[in-house]
């Protein structure tokens, strides 16, 4: 499966995209025919009524005495399949087995059967669902609890993995048929252009896909120098990381807190953050290239920069940038808990996400197929963000629970303890988890810290705020890699970077690296070669 995503031979790229559209236009028409029989307007009518519900209940103490949460030792396969995460590329007997996104998907669905298999055979008290309302369910009398089940799977899977996923991959392939090439004069200032432009380009379209469109133009103009990892690592802080706090589809963690309930709008209040962040680690680039690596290049190295000199081309922008544009659109207009601006009409559940993959089919039928080639364009990274977010996404709803129920006791109150708490654990942990986990903590504060908890869930996107997480050097793979990383990385970082430490190190070392200043959780991916 996992070399399938990479056939080399001719004409594969293209078969595979013919069946993807055709896969495409069948979850289409599967949509349009249960839209002709009323069930997406059915569920639509209950989620608008369950965020009615919920957004009444955040106005007062909630109250936890039917509830019983899972006990700890349920928090086993959550923290087990962010160990694996971690470790399993770094063990030499491991790592290559773990490159597999079949074996990870084998990882991640053992874990998540656990986890359901308890609420199936062995929960005994009640747990409260949200989607598409918020309800409390008992446990079956006898046999397995199918009921508690197929709840924690709503909530899990129908609720946040679908809408998370296909944003995710929406941004991935559209941003994959844009291509910047050049090679401009490796000065201190170009590289802080292309480092200043990409922290604003990630919050319009993605962390994701400002650093697959810039990192390309930026290992081209980079090549002739040797010091040259300052700036990957820089790259990794500012366009992976710090730059898309602005809007939810900035980065997955804050599109996780729109799911959630945080406003669309609500992030832009955070620009003078955002601007003081990425202002201060664009100063610390700028000083340490000029003033020490710039003047320790070898006269020979600049004289060829200055000589070998190509302007900037962009290829893709139609139809691509429009698409992202619509991507932007789909996400702030089609929310199936607000009213279409204007209007008291509730945007069909999973419309937001139809139009996304239309737009994905639109962009492989209208764009040049060739610049996905020259990209060396696969889905493997977003294939590997599938497979382990499934899992994810299905072992923390226990510790979800135990949060929602015991979190007033964790002694968490102020924002100063949300800020340091969630940056510390996304220091060990994935980033979108963290945030999760900590916006249901303070939720489970009551109203007493309802006008904080937004602002403190979403104040750990700021660098003070903590470390990257651990699982989001995977999602990274696919931003500062790029498509077709898999098959090209070992040359273009060899060749083109002269960095030893990118083919001997595990990038978690670079992210680590930034883990010290940067607090969303980066993606650095696996090893140069995956």
């Amino acid at each position: 499966m996992a070399h399938n995503a990479h056939d080399s031979r001719p004409g594969a790229p293209h078969a595979a995209q013919r069946w993807l559209v055709a896969g495409i236009g069948l979850v289409l028409a599967a949509y349009v025919v249960c839209a002709a029989y009323g069930v997406p307007q059915r569920v639509t009518r209950l989620v608008a009524q369950g965020a009615h519900l919920a957004h009444e209940a955040a106005a007062h103490e909630p109250s936890h005495a039917v509830l019983e949460p899972p006990p700890y030792w349920m928090i086993a396969p959550f923290a087990g399949l962010l160990g694996a995460i971690a470790v399993l590329p770094l063990v030499p007997r491991a790592s290559h087995w773990w490159e597999s996104n079949l074996h990870r998907l084998y990882v991640a669905g053992a874990l998540g059967a656990v986890t359901v298999g308890y609420y199936l055979f062995v929960h005994q008290g009640p747990v409260q669902g949200h989607w598409p309302v918020p309800r409390v369910l008992e446990p079956a009398s006898h046999g397995p609890n199918l009921r508690l089940a197929s709840a924690v799977l709503a909530d899990a899977l129908l609720a946040e993995y679908i809408p998370f996923i296909v944003l995710l991959f929406t941004l991935y392939t559209i941003s994959g048929g844009i291509r910047i090439e050049g090679d401009l004069p490796a000065h201190p200032a170009a590289n802080l252009l292309f480092l200043a432009g990409g922290s604003v380009a990630a919050s319009l379209i993605g962390t994701t896909g400002a650093a697959m469109v810039l990192i390309r133009p930026l290992l081209e103009t980079n090549r002739e120098r040797k010091h040259v990892a300052h700036t990957v690592i820089f790259f990794i802080f500012i366009v992976c990381n710090c730059g898309g706090c602005l809007l939810p589809l900035g980065d997955p963690p804050l599109f996780l807190g729109y799911l959630l309930g945080v406003p669309f709008l609500w992030t832009l209040q955070l620009w003078p953050e955002w601007l003081v962040v990425n202002g201060a680690l664009l100063a610390l680039y700028y000083a340490v290239d000029r003033w020490w690596f710039y003047p320790h290049e070898a006269p020979r190295d600049l004289a060829r920069d200055e000589a070998e000199i190509r302007r900037l081309r962009f290829a893709g922008l139609w139809p691509n940038g429009l698409l992202l544009l619509g991507v932007v659109s789909s996400v702030g207009l089609l929310d199936p808990t607000k009213p279409l601006p204007g209007t008291q009409w509730h945007p069909w559940v999973y419309l937001r996400e139809a139009v996304q993959l239309g737009l994905v089919a639109l962009s492989l039928v209208l764009g040049d197929a060739a610049i996905r080639q020259r990209n060396g364009f696969t889905y493997h990274a977003i294939l590997e963000v599938a497979a382990l977010f499934l899992g994810i996404f299905v072992c923390m709803q226990p510790p979800l629970q135990i949060l929602r129920i015991e979190g007033p006791g964790l002694g968490l109150h102020t924002a100063a303890h949300f800020f340091w708490a969630t940056g510390s654990l996304s220091s060990v942990l994935d980033n979108a988890p963290t945030y999760v986990v900590f916006f249901e903590t303070a939720r489970s504060l009551g109203s007493s810290g309802s006008g904080r908890r937004a602002r403190t869930a979403a104040a750990r996107r700021q660098p003070g705020g903590g470390f990257h997480g651990r699982h989001d050097l995977h999602r990274q793979r696919a931003e500062l890699h790029g498509p077709g990383h898999r098959r090209k990385s070992r040359r273009t970082h060899a060749e083109l970077f002269r960095l030893p430490i990118l083919q001997r190190c595990h990038p978690a070392a670079l992210v680590r690296a930034g883990g010290v200043v940067v607090p969303i959780g980066g993606r650095g991916g696996g090893r140069t070669t995956p």
